[in-house]
């Protein structure tokens, strides 16, 4: 969404009809635009301000002080990269079609049908809607009621499937997650299944490997990592890296090294990927959110997880067991078996607990964007508040939505990170931020860099893996959780929201915005 003013001076008051800047970019433009942000402006561009990250804490045991100087990157290890890259490439575009053909059809379609359908709706939004919604006051936030949830859990019964049980416990920020996660690693008994975005090769990805190759000989260990992402992410060093560290050029081979654990990585046919988290153990209990494995995620950054039991494990499963065995060498026949096995084996059956309470698994995969129909309804039944906090955010019909929600006197607050890791959505941002802010939407800005996904509408708690970019809410596999269970909201208010509002600066007037700013939010319409 772009917003122009009369002049330079007034750019950052005036709200002005919007519109689209030019006509939509070649594809090679896109790619080296894109390219050429990235390595200019570099990840860390400022959303809007100056704030700085929280200084980071001390390590334990799986790490090293946090004042080290990082390694080179050496040729080597560039080397490396290109290799992956060409290896991943040829399987992409080589093998899927012949392993996978019916997936590799499917997403072709889907990223098609979805990209078509998203420029007609930006265009219709930008010409039509929102010139259209300008024109009417925005009012105080109202303090009625919220929507019933009664009713709203039977709509999302109707319209994505009926509901698990199970629980939930909130995991704020790595210091909380990565002992959990390697407390129910060292007490498995039989099984650990992670499926990841990213498993870097940094020192603390390496020290959760050696935890999992060390159980390999006792549990079944199997690591499903996805292609792009794991290319892209072990190229580039964290800070605080130790300087005598030496990273491994390929991590699925350090996994699988000396070791018994199985690894598999997934291809990106048609640029889509794999963005889950999830990891199972015993088949009994789930971590879901999003978290990579990785230093930034354990140290730097605000981030959050869920730790899950009960029933609703079994489906997590399920998911796993499908994406494993679409990997595999047999690809979509792989796949057609573990789908007619049923969701999962009775000897797997977990009993429900009488504390269990209804947890919903909502997705974003081919033809079903779960997430994306589900939180834009939420949206618009909303009647009290919407709170969300999102670090990538671009997608124009939420802001629509959004705006049209406090012009119905919702309270609606976004909260997103002052310094991103991707230069391109951190310009893009700053031209959404604008936007909430000429339609009375609140802007807090978290110190340093947040990665947490999680929305509250009127007591509907909904957090994962899932940004709200096009990639998250149409094109790539995520796994979110959602529940309108009171005591898990009320946490997610007093262990997320408050303290995040608390914690964060409130933009009170929007920012100047140059021709980077326009043309990343453009790109990041398109392609991300």
């Amino acid at each position: 969404m772009v917003y122009r003013s009369t002049s330079q001076a007034d750019d950052a008051r005036n709200f002005i009809t919007p519109r689209r800047v030019g006509p939509r970019l070649a594809a090679l433009l896109v790619l080296v635009t894109m390219v050429i942000l990235t390595i200019s402006l570099g990840p860390w561009a400022a959303v809007a301000g100056d704030d700085q990250a929280p200084q980071r804490v001390a390590a334990d045991d799986l790490g090293v002080p946090n004042d080290a100087t990082p390694p080179a990157v050496t040729g080597v290890r560039r080397l490396a990269g290109v290799a992956q890259g060409g290896w991943l490439a040829a399987q992409t575009w080589y093998l899927d079609p012949l392993l996978r053909p019916v997936s590799n059809v499917k997403s072709l379609f889907s990223v098609a049908i979805k990209s078509l359908g998203g420029v007609m709706a930006r265009q219709s939004i930008n010409t039509f809607q929102f010139p259209l919604l300008a024109k009417q006051p925005i009012p105080p936030v109202t303090g009625k009621p919220g929507m019933d949830l009664s009713e709203w859990e039977r709509y999302l019964d109707d319209a994505v499937g009926g509901q698990s049980s199970g629980q939930i416990e909130l995991l704020v920020d790595g210091s909380e997650y990565f002992p959990r996660l390697l407390d129910a690693v060292a007490g498995a008994r039989q099984s650990i299944d992670i499926r990841t975005y990213i498993f870097d090769n940094d020192d603390i990805g390496v020290a959760v490997a050696d935890r999992l190759k060390a159980r390999s000989g006792e549990v079944n260990v199997r690591v499903l990592l996805d292609g792009l992402g794991q290319l892209v992410a072990t190229q580039v060093d964290p800070d605080g890296l130790p300087a005598a560290f030496t990273p491994p050029a390929f991590m699925a081979s350090y996994l699988e090294t000396d070791s018994r654990v199985s690894v598999r990585t997934q291809t990106n046919p048609w640029f889509t990927g794999d963005h889950s988290k999830t990891t199972i153990v015993d088949r009994t209990q789930a971590f879901v959110g999003g978290m990579n494995i990785g230093r930034e995620y354990r140290y730097a950054w605000h981030d959050l997880m869920a730790a899950v039991t009960g029933p609703i494990v079994a489906k997590l499963q399920f998911e796993m067991d499908k994406a494993w065995s679409k990997a595999s060498l047999f690809g979509d026949v792989a796949l057609f078996a573990t789908t007619l096995r049923g969701s999962f084996p009775k000897k797997a059956r977990i009993a429900r607990n009488a504390n269990d309470y209804p947890i919903r698994i909502l997705h974003t995969r081919d033809h079903d964007s779960q997430i994306y129909r589900t939180q834009l309804a939420a949206i618009r039944r909303a009647q009290s508040y919407i709170y969300i906090q999102n670090p990538y955010f671009s997608d124009d019909k939420i802001l629509y939505e959004l705006a049209r929600a406090r012009r119905r006197g919702v309270d609606v607050r976004v909260i997103t990170a002052s310094r991103g890791d991707f230069a391109i959505q951190n310009l893009s941002n700053r031209v959404t931020i604008n936007a909430m802010l000429h339609n009375g939407i609140s802007v807090y800005l978290y110190p340093g860099m947040s990665h947490v996904k999680a929305a509250i509408y009127d007591g509907w708690a909904c957090l994962g893996s899932a940004n709200l970019d096009k990639l998250s809410l149409q094109i790539n596999q995520e796994t979110n959780l959602a529940t309108s269970h009171p005591p898990v909201v009320d946490a997610l208010l007093q262990r997320v929201f408050w303290p995040d509002f608390a914690a964060s600066r409130e933009l009170r007037e929007a920012s100047p915005v140059e021709w980077t700013h326009l043309l990343a939010e453009l790109l990041a319409d398109e392609a991300l």
